[in-house]
């Protein structure tokens, strides 16, 4: 049976109950916010703040809101309890509303499976009567909790239209990831042991299997050609193979699409000196034009740190070094925006940039309080190309 607006709320069933005291079932005559989230999701850490202050605003009208944390990534139940519980203590040691711990699957399966919610976070809203009255993203409560509260959401033609798209879209959504599930399971039993193993021509043939079926999956595109270019150094199928992801990444104009591309091409940790200079440096700056243009620095585009560092790279390498250290300084400021982005990201792209950005100036670089020393062997930016940029200079 689908959970929806009307249904009756399934039954709580967690672990442990990290904060607040524990809940057994809802009670007549109170709302419930039941949260799920994570502590690797950043939009779920992102929407903490606004929930403890849905549940202090609201608490006088009968608001209870419970966070379920069913979806914790550690090696053992007990290791991913015991993460949660020091992640709580340092993040939010004032928490307004409880937090509970599952790691059994069974509250994700009362309620998210069977409501067709696929990602977190996800809010689900228990009515007064103990029935469901709202399923979506908690940044959408803002506006339907009032309504909740005084009993005329559910009887609205938007809850109901609002509701119906939500289901219908979450059947397509899971319908699309059984289907790519039926494609790459038995495509990844035979591309995992090749790659673990190190037999870079039976991962070129798996992953080509895959590329045919799912040409529209950037993962497999990536893979594709790192497999060719950087694994087996193999020129003549790789610079095809290259130049096609490039295409369909500005055909498609996806700024994600054309920083896979690009870190094909410009990624300070391979070595491309096997790569024909001139035509790897013009895919560059097409690859890296379309990306500023999409996403200029003097813009408020989001997730620059994400695409930023390959465009520096391409520009210090082509011998434009100011424009790159200008850039990764853009990315560095980024990583400061509004875009939630989880610490461990966080910390791994901002050592990658502060890297690069001591790479690039030849001295120590510090951001905050992660600093680099320039690298031995670190790609050269080139000389030919410096020289004709002073040239022009002079």
């Amino acid at each position: 049976m689908v959970l929806r607006m009307e249904s009756p709320a399934p039954p709580i069933k967690v672990e442990n109950w990290l904060r607040g005291e524990p809940l057994m079932s809802f009670q007549p005559g109170k709302v419930y916010i039941v949260e799920f989230w994570a502590t690797w999701c950043g939009p779920c850490t992102a929407v903490m703040p606004h929930l403890v202050e849905l549940q202090e605003k609201y608490k006088d009208s009968g608001l209870e809101l419970l966070g379920v944390a069913a979806c914790e990534q550690a090696p053992t139940a007990d290791e991913a309890r015991t993460s949660l519980d020091a992640w709580l203590a340092e993040k939010f040691s004032n928490l307004n509303y409880r937090i509970g711990f599952d790691s059994t699957g069974e509250m994700s399966k009362l309620w998210m499976d069977s409501s067709f919610s696929v990602g977190i976070p996800t809010s689900f809203v228990v009515d007064r009567d103990g029935h469901i009255a709202f399923i979506g993203h908690p940044m959408h409560l803002d506006d339907v909790l009032p309504k909740i509260l005084n009993g005329s959401w559910r009887t609205s033609d938007e809850a109901k239209a609002a509701d119906t798209e939500r289901v219908d879209s979450g059947r397509r959504e899971m319908h699309e990831i059984a289907r790519k599930r039926a494609l790459t399971e038995p495509i990844l039993a035979k591309l995992s042991p090749a790659m673990k193993a190190e037999d870079w021509a039976k991962a070129v043939s798996a992953v080509e299997e895959a590329v045919a079926v799912m040409p529209d999956e950037l993962n497999f595109r990536a893979l594709h050609a790192d497999l060719l270019l950087h694994k087996l150094r193999n020129l003549q199928t790789g610079l095809p193979v290259m130049r096609q992801f490039a295409r369909d990444a500005i055909d498609k104009n996806d700024e994600q699409w054309m920083e896979g591309a690009l870190r094909q091409l410009f990624d300070p940790a391979s070595d491309n000196s096997h790569f024909p200079s001139t035509e790897r440096l013009a895919m560059g700056k097409d690859l890296s034009e379309h990306i500023l243009a999409l996403n200029p620095p003097q813009g408020d585009g989001g997730f620059k740190y994400l695409s930023y560092g390959a465009v520096a790279q391409y520009y210090y390498e082509s011998g434009n070094k100011d424009r790159a250290i200008e850039l990764v300084e853009v990315a560095l400021k980024s990583l400061g925006g509004p875009e939630p982005i989880s610490d461990e990201l966080k910390q791994h792209v901002m050592s990658l940039l502060v890297e690069a950005l001591a790479n690039y100036r030849g001295e120590k670089a510090c951001y905050g309080t992660v600093c680099a020393t320039p690298q031995d062997g670190f790609p050269r930016a080139s000389k030919r190309r410096q020289r004709s940029k002073q040239h022009k200079e002079g």
